[in-house]
């Protein structure tokens, strides 16, 4: 069978503005939107940029929007748009078109980075590693399995009408490590947490759970910490 592809293109380096160019592609229901792309660039359109890795959605470098939904490029295939005659395929919005589909994550890994997704445990190091019992591991399962693919923010709506907002994947990332038994610094992620465009500009729109390749409750996730703000911070959270 044959599918037809209508692509995003632009160079900021050499174009003014985007356009969108259409490919026709012999294609078997059970191919990956990925492998079509890569069909593309190999046999017809060696310019056309875009992002690969593992191929296996484990890296989440191949994040985009087909067809008006942020999605990984390996994860998705054809026989998912059997019944669009034309699949449309463009960057992840509210990020800085570098080349086509690619994107700029300098911006999004840094709002993750203020998170601090990292561990800063109290009192010294341990002989051996930090033990974490398996029920507070649970606590964390369903967080760590984000990829920073980015698919969250793109869909996230907020994300258009408040770009300061940190958006979901940093939240995500805020989460994990709230709620690590070995981390020491409860009281100060929920301050971090409680600036006004941090947990508070969410509005339950439930895209970016919709969205997420690894099926991670985000929006549930951001609505716990909010409650833990409320129940711990003097002023009752709410960005103050």
């Amino acid at each position: 069978m044959e599918m037809r592809f209508k692509i995003f293109r632009y160079d900021p380096a050499v174009d003014s503005e985007p356009s969108y160019r259409t490919y026709t592609v012999s294609v078997q229901p059970q191919e990956r939107i990925l492998d079509c792309l890569n069909r593309i660039k190999w046999e017809q359109d060696g310019s056309l940029a875009f992002r690969m890795s593992c191929a296996h959605g484990v890296c989440g470098s191949d994040g985009m929007r087909i067809n008006g939904v942020c999605a990984l490029a390996c994860q998705k295939l054809v026989r998912d748009y059997a019944d669009s005659t034309e699949i449309t395929l463009e960057p992840l919005p509210f990020f800085r078109v570098l080349k086509d589909l690619m994107v700029d994550m300098e911006d999004f890994l840094a709002r993750v980075d203020a998170m601090r997704p990292y561990l800063v445990p109290d009192g010294p190091p341990p002989e051996k590693e930090r033990l974490q019992s398996p029920e507070d591991h649970k606590k964390q399962e369903d967080v760590i399995r984000c990829i920073l693919c980015a698919c969250c923010t793109g869909a996230c709506p907020v994300m258009q009408e408040n770009p300061d907002y940190i958006g979901p994947a940093a939240l995500v990332w805020a989460y994990r490590f709230l709620y690590d038994s070995r981390d020491g610094r409860f009281g100060e992620r929920l301050e971090k947490l409680n600036e006004p465009n941090n947990v508070w500009p969410c509005e339950n729109y439930f895209e970016c759970t919709r969205v997420c390749p690894k099926g991670i409750p985000i929006t549930k996730s951001i609505n716990t910490m909010k409650r833990e703000i409320k129940k711990h911070l003097p002023a009752g959270g709410e960005g103050k």
